[in-house]
């Protein structure tokens, strides 16, 4: 067995040097070559000389397991697959997390396999279990899950069996060390293990549904697991064995075994392919071959934590606990950090975007309560330790080194936006938690909690962990009651993978893939193979009737890559039409079979029957020039803004386009101008797309870029606009690019952080745009009077005649009001015998509320301190204006005009406040301002009655 060996001194050696320790202090008498091995580390330093000449095994580092795991697959005929984005495409599920998401279709027989098996090391994402990251062994939040994979090929037997080799021979673990758990039904599983390899009885656990039976849902796919796991401690024996028990035993291996399909009785019938679906946690591995105490101190983290630790002036070995678990965070953090940004998910306050920002300041907030600082003119230290984890990402997703710099920047802009507001929220934190330890029951309303979130940026996590520290609970009800009410039109985000039997499945059985002809035609005959009537298959429709159709072959294309689907019609016996039916809309569904929506606008439609499909050629034209200017919009965005710059969303519709991208800040007109002026160029150089098909490895050495979301096969389209852009793409394109004939930026605008939006129009909708825009030139310049290039300084002069209008007539009204004023004056009168106050309450009628604000000003300064004026006013019939002024004296007595005039507002339907000598308030009520005034009359007399004696 060996011991993992970095070839480097310094970080890697102070790994080895802790690993030494820790090994003697475990006393590994069971591992004569780590004990050796660790022996000759502690007596002289690491070096490549020394590697080299001792000849010592390499072949237990984070990157040798899992090319060894993936080898070991390889070597038994499974297809080595990439691992795929932490973005997937699953609607239902927000990131990636589990090596079997990206196979899901597969599982659902919604695709067709392109292996019979496969293996993948996938990265992955879990935050539902945060709480627990550097305080257990195990839990981490960024993971790498590797897998082998059987789609209705091998089952049980061979799982088994490879399993067991990979864990005893492959990776030398003891076999008496390892354990087995199986579904307590599953005498198959269990008789494989002990009778064919031999596992004693009494170290395989059978154990209930909760632990060893998978669901995907209510419904669905479904099976029996069964786990492998190992024990750190066998002294202790065989009785009362409990694999949950974390110091002793790690799963790190979990073969699940999809083999029913669960009906809506709850029922389970035998699913025609058997799948096999497993999961070996990499770093899990890399603890037990390594020999450390967690998974945070193998070298695929612990590179970070020595980082963090230097950064915080601290040593890990001798640190307490707490700042242990502290360190332990951080490396945890940093990676999913990284990796998350890596692949395009920036922080926000909504979705997966929420997830990046709350690791980040978390991830801030402890770093600054270890005390590190970057060395940097900021003092920003994520920066840094991402530079750490990008030197651990070649093996893992060799595109990380790639984007580098949008990592970096993009850490510094959110580490600097959370320290300006941290530091406040803190101090308002603290004075939150002091209050709530006065109270008989210590918590904290979900009102201040959603304060500290939605105002100083505090994810509700950290205010929640920080609170339990102190002993204070929060009202999360409330909380989310803010939340729902600030956030009602997001749409919620779900964490798990829900796997469903569809519906349409007995319909789209013995259908086949559609064939896709609308690359070369516009106009075919088809057969129709189904016919849906609200998700319902039916053999026949009549006019009227909305429809979902099913063709064998299509020049319609389906929405996808952002181009909307195409629109146009089926006919029943071409001219004749003895049926017609309107296509509004084409999707893709259960793989690559072509949903074609629309409504039967004449006559009738059978299954089986032949139509003519005939495309929209108008609207098709259109898509078209969209979807080239588009690529032709990326290559200018990268040639003006940089080359970090990627396309983070698009849509292609037929009259715009729509273009989402990764970049900090706005673009300056003058950016705008020469990215519009590019395109342009392009276009007018009149240049021959050229569209070839080729294996994806051949395409990404061409330097071809890959649409954001879209996942791609061996084999893949490439569309080039030589010399100026060459994408992986399924989409439409023009021939020429002379066909887009104009291009013009319509707006370009944030949607969150760090992600900007451009829209834009070409071909007819780009004629159609500066028609308009012209017509509507026209009708100014006559209306002005003066001609296009005068219509700026013509629109300047008016607006500064009419600020000057206003002012006039604002100026007017003040006069009037405080004339007004002035004939009521007489009407205040005098409470309270040892200090006289003079109050006046008064209904000004219709003064608007700047001159009511005048009018009160004016009487303040005439009746003389002490004094207390409430006016109240209706200047449109709709509103209410209120006004309290308060003279020294009368606030010396208490009585402030911010905390008094709320309530009296609330009579009319409204609120208000201000500063405790002058207050302002409106309403909606106007009826109740009369009473509202007898209150506001009542309430002064009786305080400054008692206030005064």
């Amino acid at each position: 067995m060996g011991f993992v060996v970095l070839r480097v001194a310094g970080t890697a050696q102070g790994w080895l040097n802790r690993a030494a320790k820790t090994a003697r202090s475990l006393q590994w008498k069971d591992y004569g070559p780590v004990a050796s091995l660790v022996r000759q580390t502690s007596a002289q330093p690491l070096t490549e000389e020394l590697v080299e000449d001792k000849g010592l095994n390499l072949s237990t580092s984070g990157d040798s397991i899992r090319k060894r795991f993936l080898d070991f697959y390889a070597a038994r005929g499974h297809k080595v697959l990439p691992s795929s984005s932490l973005v997937p495409e699953d609607p239902t599920v927000l990131l990636t997390i589990a090596g079997m998401l990206q196979f899901k279709p597969i599982f659902l027989g919604k695709v067709p396999r392109e292996v019979p098996r496969a293996a993948t090391s996938q990265k992955c994402i879990r935050t539902n279990d945060i709480e627990n990251v550097g305080r257990t062994s195990r839990h981490q939040t960024f993971f790498e899950m590797l897998g082998n994979f059987s789609f209705g090929d091998y089952f049980k037997q061979d799982a088994i069996k490879w399993a067991w080799e990979l864990a005893t021979l492959e990776f030398g673990l003891p076999a008496e060390r390892l354990w087995i758990s199986v579904y307590e039904d599953d005498d198959e599983t269990f008789a494989i293990w002990h009778d064919q390899l031999g596992v004693p009885a009494n170290r395989i656990k059978r154990l209930g549904e909760e632990d060893n039976f998978w669901t995907s849902g209510v419904t669905g796919p479904c099976g029996p697991c069964s786990e492998i796991y190992y024990d750190f401690h066998p002294e202790k024996g065989h009785s009362d064995v409990d694999l949950g028990d974390d110091a002793r035993f790690i799963e790190f291996y979990n073969l699940v075994f999809m083999q029913y399909n669960k009906k809506d009785d709850g029922s389970l019938e035998p699913l025609k392919q058997k799948n096999i679906d497993t999961g070996l946690g990499l770093e899990r591995m890399a603890r037990i071959l390594q020999q450390v105490p967690n998974n945070y101190e193998t070298d695929l983290i612990f590179p970070i934590i020595e980082k963090a630790s230097n950064l915080a002036n601290v040593s890990y070995t001798l640190a307490d606990e707490s700042t242990k678990t502290n360190l332990k965070i951080i490396g945890d953090h940093m990676r999913a950090i990284v990796y998350l940004i890596s692949d395009g998910v920036f922080p926000s306050n909504i979705g997966r975007g929420y997830v990046v920002r709350r690791l980040i300041r978390r991830a801030v907030r402890i770093g600054r309560l270890l005390g590190i600082k970057g060395d940097n003119i900021e003092g920003t230290f994520l920066p840094i330790l991402a530079e750490e984890v990008i030197k651990l990402s070649t093996n893992i997703d060799p595109e990380v080194k790639t984007r580098t710099s949008r990592i970096i920047d993009e850490l510094k802009r959110e580490e600097l936006r959370f320290v300006s507001t941290l530091e406040r929220g803190e101090k308002l934190l603290e004075q939150m938690l002091t209050d709530a330890l006065n109270k008989k029951v210590p918590y904290l309303s979900g009102k201040d909690a959603f304060l500290l979130y939605d105002t100083y940026g505090f994810p509700v996590e950290i205010t929640k962990e920080v609170a339990d520290e102190r002993g204070v609970s929060i009202d999360m009800d409330s909380f989310d009651i803010e939340m729902e009410n600030q956030r009602r039109q997001s749409q919620a985000a779900h964490n798990t993978v829900k796997l469903s039997v569809e519906n349409g499945a007995e319909i789209t059985e013995n259908i086949r893939d559609t064939e896709f002809l609308g690359y070369s035609t516009l106009s075919s005959k088809a057969v129709v193979e189904g016919i849906l009537v609200n998700g319902k298959p039916v053999g026949h429709v009549s006019e009227g009737n909305e429809v979902e159709v099913l063709l064998d072959r299509t020049p319609f294309y389906a929405e996808s890559g952002g181009q909307i689907g195409d629109n146009g019609f089926l006919y029943v016996n071409g001219q004749h039409k003895e049926g017609v039916v309107m296509i509004k809309d084409v999707q893709k569904s259960l793989g690559n079979i072509f949903v074609h929506k629309g409504i039967v606008t004449e006559g009738v439609l059978d299954v089986g029957r032949e139509v003519e499909a005939a495309v929209d050629v108008n609207l098709r034209q259109r898509a078209k020039v969209h979807h080239t200017a588009t690529h032709l919009l990326q290559a200018a965005l990268k040639k003006v803004i940089g080359q970090e710059t990627s396309q983070a969303g698009s849509l292609v519709a037929f009259d715009r386009l729509r273009f989402d991208f990764n970049f900090n800040r706005s673009l300056s007109e003058n950016e705008l101008i020469e990215i519009e002026q590019l395109v342009n160029q392009w276009v007018g150089n009149a240049t021959l797309l050229e569209t070839r098909v080729m294996p994806l490895t051949d395409a990404k050495k061409a330097g071809a870029i890959a649409m954001f979301g879209e996942k791609y096969g061996e084999q893949v389209r490439v569309v080039e606009v030589p010399g100026v852009s060459m994408e992986l793409c399924g989409g439409t394109h023009v021939s020429n690019t002379s066909e887009i004939r104009g291009f013009k930026i319509i707006s370009e605008q944030g949607i969150a952080s760090g992600i900007r939006r451009i829209e834009a129009v070409a071909g007819d909708a780009f004629i159609e745009y500066v028609s308009t825009r012209d017509y509507y030139m026209k009708q100014l310049c006559s209306t002005l009077k003066v001609n296009a290039e005068d219509v700026t300084s013509r629109v300047n002069n008016l607006l500064k005649d009419l600020r000057e209008a206003r002012n006039e007539v604002s100026a007017a009204r003040a006069k009037a009001a405080i004339y007004k004023a002035s004939t009521v004056v007489s009407k205040a009168f005098t409470v309270g015998s040892s200090s006289k106050i003079r109050v006046l309450v008064e209904n000004m009628d219709d003064i608007d509320a700047d001159a009511l604000k005048s009018a009160a000003e004016y009487l303040v300064d005439t009746l003389q301190d002490p004094a207390a004026v409430v006016l109240g006013s209706c200047p449109d019939g709709k509103r209410v204006s209120l006004i309290a002024a308060f003279t020294p004296g009368v606030v010396g007595l208490g009585l402030q005009a911010g905390k008094f005039i709320g309530p009296i507002a609330q009579f009319c339907g409204g609120r208000g406040g201000g500063r405790p000598n002058f207050a302002q308030a409106g309403g909606s009520q106007p009826e109740n301002l009369l009473a509202a005034l007898e209150k506001a009359q009542n309430e002064l007399v009786s305080i400054m009655s008692d206030k005064t004696g």
